[in-house]
């Protein structure tokens, strides 16, 4: 007889979840008996209630740690055990919405100077001009980059999905350099073992250095980069649309975040204090 952890892997293989996705929803499971010391199917709607509420209170985890969790009862109880009635009513954890923080270009140039080595540079270039995820970079291999259409393959980004980006001129002649010092075979960006492309990790690592070496005080990352490439083409008069296309967002509405960070409308915005100062007269008849 299959165990329930069984079961939910077989489920999980059927609804074809990333690699990821199942190993954050296993440990979810698996915290969950380790707290009670139960079997899931032992437990009741208050367990996992109390259990949530642990979370919250206790270990004080992050707002997407909770979701993660919670999605993860989700599928266990109703997919899985066949139980959907212990967590039907627990809502659904309401988080806080936040705008991302943007380097500037200068602050861009300034980063991509200040990497140590020549691979760190062309992955974090990669990254900022084509609007990757780092894992998407991570696992680029040499036939994604099409330098007769100017254009990036990212295979299998998030949800599974295909889609093409930009190939800037500029990291182009990086890559090339990079190339021509590094020769990598299957994976543009190897790591110690060729065979597998580089660690998330050591393309995050690079990006820290860079940014202390760099001065940039900004609480940025490398997911920064991303959201630098979508306010920096919106900034540049590119719809919404082909942004997000080239993000590969499911939906317009996660790409209108950047409306917020945008400084394209703003600057035609004159703010109440100066429309009726002198020195902002005395500024727009200079």
């Amino acid at each position: 007889m299959e165990t329930y952890r069984e079961q939910m892997q077989r489920d999980m293989v059927l609804r074809n979840l990333s690699p990821k996705t199942q190993y954050l929803y296993h440990n979810a499971a698996r915290a969950l008996e380790d707290h009670f010391r139960k079997p899931p199917d032992q437990l009741i709607e208050d367990d996992v209630k109390a259990f949530l509420h642990s979370i919250i209170t206790e270990k004080k985890l992050s707002q997407s740690s909770l979701k993660i969790a919670y999605s993860a009862l989700r599928f266990l109880y109703e997919t899985t055990l066949g139980k959907g009635w212990v967590i039907d009513k627990i809502p659904y954890p309401k988080t806080t919405k936040t705008i991302p923080h943007v380097l500037s270009k200068d602050e861009i140039m300034r980063l991509l100077e200040a990497t140590v080595t020549l691979k760190q540079k062309a992955a974090l270039m990669v990254t900022y001009s084509a609007g990757l995820r780092i894992s998407e970079t991570a696992r680029l291999r040499i036939t994604d980059i099409d330098s007769s259409r100017m254009l990036i393959r990212v295979d299998q980004g998030k949800g599974k999905k295909d889609r093409y980006t930009l190939l800037s001129q500029v990291a182009l002649q990086t890559l090339r350099e990079y190339w021509k010092e590094s020769r990598p075979k299957v994976w543009l960006f190897p790591g110690d073992n060729p065979e597998h492309y580089v660690s998330v990790s050591y393309i995050h690592v690079g990006f820290k250095r860079a940014k202390a070496k760099a001065g940039i005080a900004k609480p940025a990352t490398c997911h920064t980069l991303r959201h630098s490439f979508a306010t920096h083409l919106l900034e540049a008069g590119v719809d919404l649309h082909t942004i997000q296309l080239l993000l590969g967002h499911s939906s317009i509405r996660t790409t209108t975040v950047y409306l917020h960070v945008s400084k394209r409308g703003l600057a035609r915005i004159v703010s109440p204090l100066d429309q009726d100062s002198p020195r902002s007269n005395t500024r727009q008849t200079s």
